[in-house]
């Protein structure tokens, strides 16, 4: 992977998808051996209140048949939460089906979710029935473009081998068609990150919801853009490292524009809900009612369960930073968890 990178200048956007592909490709990145936790993997009440979610909505909409998709699934531990929920209140898929690439990952989603079919992209989802498709800390890990703002104007980072080491530098070609209208006047030295891969795999849900009936939920850390800023980072053994001292061997993402997801599936015809904290909306969903059923059928483990509760909840740790978006069918009710002004209440 370093040689790869080394061998000429790469956009951003390449070199985090040639790193990231290796990385993923060749471990299981995820728990406390591992170099990140994310939000299923803290406590099962995530993955629980993400099913309920699903069988309300299905509910609601007068108990179609439907598949279960997610996309980049992590260990299948959310889809092994949700779908135990979900099976509570009679809700069982028709299937499910899980976009994943890494043989590491496919393994370990096998073990947790029997019979669930794997897919290299989602392109490759049934189009026979209604979807309802997952996406936690899946956005985050796609790459980005970056441009920086020079004397000569807007131009694209690359990155290139300076001295022995793997620097980003702004390229030669002008680049201000690329920037917001709103972001173009800010000063030298200003960075602008763009997504359009994860634009078009929002869009190419939302055209399948709007066509086959269903819904899209979306997790993920990030913002209301547009904004500028370099969001770019990496992680290793659970700290911060350097994104570009060991490519392909460290996780890299990025802040997910959340104006972006959403105005790329607006445009395929789905209704938005969102995007909403985190927090709000699993209070919403009700995590304090389930905080106080588990710690009762198990007094012995109340503090841990208030700690992942406090974890994925309050804005000091999870509970703001991680946005939550819904995309769904045009006939399709509302979903829960988000206020009338597309805001959790």
């Amino acid at each position: 992977m370093l040689q790869i990178a080394a061998a000429r200048a790469m956009t951003v956007a390449d070199y985090m998808a040639a790193a990231n592909g290796h990385y993923y490709a060749t471990r299981d990145p995820l728990g406390a051996d591992g170099d990140f936790t994310t939000a299923p993997e803290i406590s099962q009440m995530f993955g629980e209140l993400a099913g309920i979610w699903i069988a309300d909505l299905w509910m609601r909409a007068g108990r179609p048949g439907f598949r279960y998709a997610e996309l980049g699934p992590g260990r299948g531990t959310l889809a092994a939460d949700a779908l135990r929920a979900m099976a509570r209140f009679g809700c069982v898929p028709q299937g499910v089906h899980l976009v994943e690439t890494s043989p590491v990952l496919r393994a370990a989603q096998s073990a947790r979710v029997p019979g669930a079919v794997h897919h290299d992209e989602v392109a490759a989802l049934p189009g026979d029935l209604p979807l309802i498709i997952v996406a936690n800390e899946f956005f985050d890990a796609l790459p980005i473009h970056q441009y920086v703002r020079t004397a000569a104007g807007w131009r694209e980072r690359h990155i290139e081998r300076r001295q022995g080491h793997l620097v980003p530098a702004p390229g030669d070609v002008p680049a201000d068609d690329a920037i917001p209208s709103a972001l173009r006047q800010h000063g030298e030295g200003t960075i602008v990150e763009t997504a359009p891969v994860a634009a078009a795999i929002m869009q190419s849900c939302a055209f399948r919801i709007a066509r086959q009936g269903g819904a899209m939920l979306a997790i993920d850390y990030g913002y209301r853009g547009p904004a500028a800023g370099d969001t770019l980072q990496a992680v290793k053994a659970h700290r911060f490292a350097d994104p570009f001292a060991d490519p392909g061997e460290v996780d890299l993402t990025a802040h997910v524009d959340f104006t972006a997801l959403t105005d790329a599936a607006a445009r395929a015809g789905v209704r938005i809900a969102g995007p909403a904290g985190q927090g709000d909306w699993l209070r919403r969903l009700g995590i304090d009612a389930r905080v106080a059923a588990l710690a009762a059928a198990a007094p012995e483990r109340a503090g841990e369960l208030a700690a992942q509760r406090d974890r994925l909840v309050e804005t000091q740790a999870m509970g703001e930073l991680f946005q939550v978006m819904a995309a769904c069918a045009p006939h399709w009710p509302d979903p829960e968890g988000f206020g009338a002004n597309g805001e959790a209440a």
